[in-house]
């Protein structure tokens, strides 16, 4: 009797323990389905965030189309739009307009700069013509200057996309000078982008060139140019560009 006692209790401990186990998995799986979830509500919200500056991105037209397709610019308020100089081009003679949407807008041109010295140009459309949605939006200036590694968005009108800012050292010797820069060539916004700091959602630069760098190809032994980083005209030169008033007071 005492062994078939003991028996019974044996087998009920068995159950209780492989019961219990069983209980630590479905918790397990229901506290990694909910961070999971969290996770995906986390990064949904970044996404969502990040697409409400697309609405300050239009695209850059010379008279004629430029061959290579539209450029980028970056509204700031006040019918002001920033862009890069190479995009907007010499502008006695391209005469740039602002295309939002399906529709062109003749520009005037209040500030133009040069490729190889302030890759920046700044245009202005009669406020009064431009689309509702767009008169109403201010962009706001970064204060902070840039830092290695800081998390920002490029954005252009078709997308914003994550990426960080990558080490001076990092950027080949010949093109030092340009030390503002991001990784993820492929991925990120052409000239003209706007470069916004990802928390404080501030203009923190506009794109303006590839850096490359020449490699040996270690198969055919024949010298590939490769693109490591894109600089970026940082937001303390902007602000030295611009005349006074073009950003709202903080």
């Amino acid at each position: 009797m005492s062994s078939t006692k003991r028996s019974a209790g044996s087998a009920n401990g068995a159950r209780q323990v492989r019961s219990g186990t069983h209980g630590a998995e479905k918790i397990f799986i229901a506290l990694a389905a909910s961070l999971m979830m969290q996770g995906a509500i986390v990064s949904a919200t970044a996404q969502t965030v990040d697409e409400t500056l697309i609405a300050y991105a239009v695209n850059i037209h010379q008279t004629p189309m430029q061959t290579w397709g539209p450029g980028q610019g970056i509204y700031l308020g006040h019918g002001n739009f920033l862009t890069a100089a190479h995009v907007a081009g010499r502008t006695w003679f391209t005469r740039p307009k602002v295309s939002i949407g399906d529709r062109e807008y003749p520009t005037r041109v209040v500030k133009e700069g040069r490729l190889e010295a302030t890759d920046l140009t700044l245009l202005a459309v009669e406020e009064n013509l431009l689309p509702l949605r767009l008169r109403l939006r201010r962009m706001r200036l970064c204060d902070a200057p840039p830092r290695p590694g800081q998390e920002v968005v490029t954005v252009t009108t078709e997308a914003a996309v994550r990426s960080r800012i990558i080490a001076p050292e990092r950027i080949p010797l010949g093109a030092r000078r340009f030390n503002t820069a991001i990784v993820d060539v492929a991925k990120t916004g052409n000239s003209g982008s706007g470069v916004f700091e990802v928390k404080q959602r501030c203009l923190l630069g506009i794109m303006s060139r590839k850096i490359s760098q020449k490699r040996t190809n270690l198969v055919t032994r024949k010298e590939e140019t490769h693109d490591v980083a894109k600089y970026f005209v940082p937001a303390a030169e902007i602000a030295a560009f611009v005349p006074p008033g073009t950003f709202d007071p903080r």
